[in-house]
């Protein structure tokens, strides 16, 4: 399976590197795996959530390029500011079943977009150890059919991102024109595949409401002719956040550098009913920058020090050795 990174065609990008020679594409990766930590976190969707947290294991690297980044130390930081540990697919393996002993209701795997073949094998190794429970992709949605055909058999739920419907914003703080027809695609590819749950996430950009609309607009039909039609067996809902921080990670330029407000929080929430999405998540209004990650961290959720008991409480972390 390493070799599909020998030609690199993963991604939409099709930056066509050799990663097996140590070549990065746009994601700045080679084939080895790098992970940047693991933990028992508290703070997804309840159905993620669990009572016991979920087991995020975070990817180095990426291959889209958001302005407003909130684990740029992991995703677009390159060289020596790189944040990550390159990990075999028997350490893995290890990382998931120590998030399982630890009482992790799920292995949920952030932003490995770039490094479904090293992913899958991690998968397969951690299954022979004994792994039991589910295994959730969490990702931005900008793959291809093909590479999530990979993951067949391998993920029992997709939490897949729903950023933007339009080129120009997917352009511009994104780095991915073609990101709207790339992440319907690869939603639609997701509900073909075995599945317990999709959850499709969208985070507000302030003062860029149209965009949240037009997204809305497309579940809500989505929903009625293919979500609901084709596999009412399976759930598929939406998941609304709130939490755009002002990051400012690149030279691109960036969405309103504030929050989200009010009266725009309260918009969503009208047009979720206009359009009669009643089955959902919605984040509470968020405004503040205090649960950011610092990725240098061995708890990088840890806002107070060595205060671990709510947000998340670490299994593994780069730096360990």
């Amino acid at each position: 399976m390493t070799s599909l990174y020998e030609h690199c065609n993963l991604c939409p990008r099709q930056c066509g590197v050799n990663r097996l020679k140590g070549e990065q594409g746009y994601c700045r990766e080679t084939a080895t795996l790098r992970l940047a930590c693991a933990s028992i976190h508290r703070g997804e969707e309840p159905p993620v959530t669990g009572q016991g947290g979920s087991g995020t294991i975070f990817v180095s690297g990426c291959n889209l390029g958001c302005t407003f980044c909130q684990n740029w130390q992991i995703s677009r930081c390159a060289g020596a500011k790189t944040m990550g540990r390159e990990v075999s697919s028997e350490e893995f393996a290890a990382i998931c079943i120590a998030l399982e002993e630890k009482g992790a209701e799920n292995i949920n795997i952030v932003t490995g977009s770039h490094a479904i073949p090293a992913i899958a094998e991690g998968i397969d190794c951690a299954r022979e150890q004994g792994l039991k429970i589910p295994v959730l992709w969490n990702s931005s949605a900008y793959e291809t059919e093909e590479a999530l055909e990979i993951l067949n058999t391998r993920v029992d739920a997709w939490l897949p991102d729903l950023k933007t419907l339009d080129p120009v914003l997917a352009s511009r703080y994104f780095n991915a024109r073609d990101y709207p027809e790339r992440a319907k695609a690869a939603i639609l590819k997701m509900l073909s595949l075995p599945h317990s749950l999709i959850i499709v996430r969208h985070l507000i950009l302030p003062g860029h409401l149209e965009s949240t609309r037009e997204v809305l607009q497309w579940f809500a039909h989505e929903y009625e002719t293919k979500f609901y039609a084709e596999n009412a067996k399976n759930k598929v809902i939406v998941s609304i956040m709130t939490q755009f921080t002002p990051v400012n990670v690149t030279d691109m330029c960036t969405p309103h550098m504030r929050y989200v407000n009010r009266e725009e929080y309260e918009q969503v929430l009208d047009w979720l009913g206009e359009l009669g999405i009643e089955e959902g998540y919605c984040q509470e209004l968020v405004r503040d920058s205090g649960w950011l990650p610092d990725f240098g961290r061995r708890n990088p959720f840890s806002a107070r020090g060595d205060d671990v008991s709510e947000l998340s409480s670490p299994v593994w972390h780069w730096k360990d050795t």
